[in-house]
């Protein structure tokens, strides 16, 4: 089901920015098991699944410092940010998988805009390797011209710099950009960088986006194509609103 705030450029957009975890790729399981290794190490009690989810979204070193309860010895977290990283990199695509329908929303958009100036990019909170490694290794590499992670900015989102990056890069402006994410921090982004925002409420934190509300809010990832590449399809939904 769509739901819509406001309009969007879903025709005419020139850049789409998607988020990652949560957007493109189901990697909840792999993350949690990789957090309650850290956890195990280093004699702590393994957490639920669904808890460490709600803790993803802000990147490794939040996501690692919210697990272990926000403990105030930095130099513990540090060492248990690298253990997880490390453990990460290792078990990274044991059972991510990109989910169903993103695929065919990603042709379908690009076949609607077949001609039309679109480019496509991945902004993560997840550090920029493994993100580049999951794209890749899951076969989504060739749609995207770029991929930036949680450290290729000095910031992470909902600080707009990796937008403000992607747009110089795309040579687009704002107001023909649209971030597609799970989170409030999507949305927030997209308000920071002034581009507009669709939310998911099939990833991990779909909760947040009560309080955050994007300007369009879809279900399922083959509602992407409606709101981003049909333009009388859209047009039509405002009308009857």
């Amino acid at each position: 089901m769509i739901r819509k705030n406001r309009p969007i450029p879903g025709h005419t957009a020139k850049l789409l920015i998607f988020d990652l975890d949560g957007t493109l790729v189901d990697s909840r399981e792999d993350l949690a098991n990789s957090i309650n290794a850290m956890l195990g190490h280093f004699g702590k009690k393994e957490l639920p699944h669904e808890v460490i989810a709600s803790y993803i979204g802000d990147g490794a070193p939040m996501l690692v410092r919210r697990s272990l309860g926000d403990p105030d010895d930095e130099n513990f977290v540090q060492d248990a940010l690298l253990y997880f990283m490390a453990w990460y990199r290792e078990h990274k695509l044991d059972t991510t998988y990109v989910y169903e329908g993103i695929r065919e929303s990603l042709d379908a958009i690009q076949k609607i805009r077949d001609g039309q100036p679109l480019k496509m990019a991945v902004l993560s909170n997840k550090p920029v390797g493994p993100s580049r490694a999951i794209v890749e290794a899951l076969g989504l590499g060739p749609y995207f011209f770029q991929i930036y992670g949680g450290n290729s900015f000095h910031t992470k989102k909902p600080d707009p710099a990796g937008v403000q990056a992607l747009l110089e890069e795309a040579a687009v402006f704002a107001e023909e950009t649209i971030i597609v994410g799970d989170s409030d921090i999507d949305v927030l982004t997209a308000r920071n960088a002034g581009i507009y925002s669709v939310g998911v409420t099939y990833g991990l934190a779909p909760h947040t986006l009560e309080d955050a509300p994007p300007d369009v809010l879809i279900d399922h990832p083959k509602e992407l194509a409606d709101v981003l590449g049909q333009r009388e399809q859209c047009r039509l939904d405002f009308k009857t609103e």
